[in-house]
């Protein structure tokens, strides 16, 4: 099928010391355009994110995003934009794979709002590092990082069928991706893609859209 892109609670946890309170106004200010809502608990949890990444990506170049200061366009990008996706979400998805981790995002704040049992995939030393000490110091229960290639992942046959959800940001949409979505989810299992710009969609079968929006793409895995 060939479809036409349009542009583009939980336990506690003790917070490390804020570097700027503009992280926590932005992401108000943020969150209210984008029309996404979270709690108090929430909103601490994915600014201690943001300001741990923002210590990493001193030395670690997890992101090219300008986060010092703090941006509109890096709030959005990094902590608004992986929240949009939770009304599409199947309420009942349970074993998630993030596909090329990196700097964390979709990951970390999907999985501060919505926890599920997560395995970021991420194949680079010093970022799966990075990523393994976001799970110890933001406490997240369930999330485990796989330092391995996709392509190790997804040809597991522990991995194939098992999946309820698998996202990835800014990929290009391509028949191996796709088949790599299609091996790694469940029949009714849901793919999330963020940040990818305009392209065709030349989808295998067994694969639907679901949602369509600007910087995001919801699949489903067909049943039987």
């Amino acid at each position: 099928m060939s479809v036409e892109m349009p542009p583009i609670g939980k336990q506690p946890v003790k917070m490390p010391p804020r570097e700027v309170d503009s992280v926590a106004a932005l992401l108000r200010q943020r969150a209210e355009v984008a029309s996404v809502a979270f709690d108090d608990e929430v909103a601490e949890r994915l600014e201690a994110y943001f300001e741990l990444l923002t210590r990493w990506n001193r030395t670690i170049n997890l992101t090219s995003l300008p986060l010092e200061p703090p941006t509109a366009a890096a709030i959005d990008r990094l902590l608004i934009e992986p929240l949009t996706v939770i009304p599409h979400l199947s309420a009942s998805a349970d074993l998630w794979f993030d596909l090329g981790s990196g700097g964390g995002s979709p990951a970390i704040p999907l999985q501060i709002a919505r926890p599920r049992q997560l395995r970021m995939v991420e194949s680079k030393e010093r970022k799966a590092a990075f990523l393994r000490e976001a799970v110890r110091e933001l406490e997240l229960a369930g999330a485990e990082v796989l330092a391995t290639r996709i392509e190790a992942v997804v040809d597991d046959v522990r991995n194939r069928g098992k999946a309820d959800l698998v996202t990835v940001r800014a990929v290009r949409l391509s028949a191996p991706l796709f088949s790599q979505l299609d091996s790694l989810l469940r029949p009714g299992g849901q793919a999330a893609l963020f940040g990818t710009t305009q392209q065709t969609l030349d989808l295998p079968r067994g694969l639907g859209i679901q949602q369509i929006e600007p910087s995001l793409i919801v699949l489903r895995r067909a049943h039987g």
